[in-house]
């Protein structure tokens, strides 16, 4: 429906947001606060019109599209709050001592912006993530123009946020330039972002193949850039003694549940479970099957993550040493995901790589551990993850610190006796870990925090007052937290 713009657009778009990061990075935290709670007020103008365009290109339900909206708009004006605080500034002065031999000099340092990010569009939340997602959100905070890629598989959902964009840059007197919209669906699109001179950083929740190819590119240019990229996660669970001779079946539940929500097409499906051969887990397995058996099949995003789904999870079936152990018995129609369990052994999963790989989609593979030695061993052979979980008594915490610590090292968000799926808006939340789940662990996309991801510390030495931004000058107009001379003050 929409062409991919052009090369020669594409240079235009860049230059216009480079000039607008000129007058945009000097506005005031209120000013581009107040210009991301005129974003949130358009999103919920769109009104139904904007649901009823996502219901079409998705397939995702209504109540999911409204929910997803109402948290969008959360995120703006939770980001809005935040950047108006100012703590992600991390401003630091330390005053003069003229009289010190030699004399300390008057230095101070804050974050600044970046400059143009480039945002992609995820498939799976055409809101949260997209257009007016996290990414948009926490670049505008920063002070950074933003020109977001439309994901093909919701473009007419993208196009109509961008207009309600649009109309806030106008409303609140924005440059021309600090939001551009555009679309595309061959690599080059994507290249020519990543590549052009003029952007300065990279936001992306997708594929593992996508966010890697984005994340080389930028790191083949002249001048390296950040790529900010969600990538890939099977979000491991260990279900530990204790606690499965306490409550098998109802783990069994609940995980049923979370591995077939929406249709598993969340970053953080818990896609490997791993627990010790005895009784108990057999207990669990046949609670598992039992719960999933009569779970209905579900429309998949679209054709591309349903024909992927269905070629993964065939690879992983077809290996030797693996069982389908329970699937889903309704009969699915086109494009729909069938909830899918598989067992094999530890040994079978640390000498197989294809069996570490993600499955995007209602699937979990359940992985028998001779003893917890082995379970501790199995660790060694994971990858980075978004998150990792703990089916654990209190006991089992105690008597298991090896495990723990080995864990920790793995994933970005550790849970104790509750299911992956579900991440809160907070500034305590962590969504993002070791690679290949994201290219920084560093960083996350959810939360305030996230703002930093498009800023860089700057320091001013002996500067006139006057002359030094707001935040950092004597009279702290913006009234932010600082460290002055090593003390919090404001």
């Amino acid at each position: 429906m929409f062409p991919d713009t052009t090369i020669e657009q594409i240079d235009l778009s860049m230059a216009k947001a480079w000039k607008a990061f000129q007058l945009y990075s000097k506005k005031s935290l209120k000013e581009r606060a107040a210009f991301m709670k005129a974003i949130a007020v358009e999103l919920e103008a769109a009104g139904d019109e904007l649901i009823k365009i996502a219901m079409e290109e998705t397939n995702l339900p209504e109540a999911r599209l409204r929910n997803e909206r109402a948290r969008t708009i959360f995120q703006l004006n939770s980001y809005a709050d935040a950047c108006e605080r100012g703590d992600w500034l991390e401003a630091r002065i330390d005053e003069a001592i003229p009289d010190k031999n030699p004399p300390k000099p008057d230095i101070r340092k804050m974050m600044v912006p970046l400059g143009p990010v480039v945002v992609f569009g995820a498939a799976n939340f055409p809101f949260a993530y997209s257009t007016a997602g996290g990414d948009t959100a926490t670049a505008l905070a920063a002070g950074c123009p933003v020109i977001v890629k439309a994901h093909p598989a919701h473009a007419r959902t993208s196009e109509r946020v961008a207009q309600a964009i649009l109309k806030a840059v106008t409303d609140s007197y924005m440059p021309d330039g600090v939001f551009t919209h555009i679309h595309g669906a061959s690599f080059e699109t994507g290249k020519a972002l990543v590549e052009h001179k003029y952007t300065k950083a990279v936001g992306f929740t997708g594929s593992f193949t996508g966010g890697k190819q984005l994340f080389d590119w930028a790191q083949q240019r002249k001048e390296p850039i950040p790529v900010f990229a969600e990538m890939s996660s099977v979000n491991p669970v260990f279900l530990l003694p204790g606690k499965m001779k306490a409550a098998a079946s109802e783990i069994a539940k609940q995980y049923a549940a979370s591995i077939s929500l929406g249709v598993g097409q969340f970053c953080t499906n818990p896609g490997l479970i791993i627990g010790i051969d005895n009784d108990d887990l057999k207990v669990f397995l046949d609670s598992l099957a039992e719960a999933v058996k009569p779970l209905a099949a579900g429309t998949m995003l679209h054709t591309g993550i349903f024909k992927n789904y269905v070629e993964k999870r065939a690879n992983v079936l077809a290996q030797a040493d693996v069982e389908s152990f329970a699937v889903a018995e309704a009969s699915p129609q086109l494009n729909q995901g069938v909830t899918t369990i598989a067992i094999t052994t530890a040994d079978n999963f640390m000498g197989n790589p294809l069996l570490h790989q993600e499955v995007f989609g209602p699937f979990s593979l359940v992985i028998k551990c001779r003893d917890l030695s082995e379970m501790l061993e199995l660790t060694e052979y994971l990858e980075g993850q978004l998150t990792a979980t703990f089916m654990a008594t209190e006991e089992d915490l105690k008597n298991n610190e090896a495990l723990i610590d080995a864990v920790k090292m793995l994933c970005g968000r550790f849970i104790i006796n509750g299911v992956p799926t579900g991440v809160e808006v907070c500034l305590s939340m962590q969504h993002g870990g070791p690679f290949p789940a994201t290219t920084d662990s560093r960083f996350g996309s959810v939360g305030a925090d996230a703002i930093k991801r498009f800023v860089r510390p700057l320091s001013f030495q002996n500067w006139p007052d006057e002359f030094l931004p707001a935040e950092l000058q004597r009279a702290n107009p913006s009234g932010i937290w600082r460290t002055v001379n090593d003390e919090l003050r404001k």
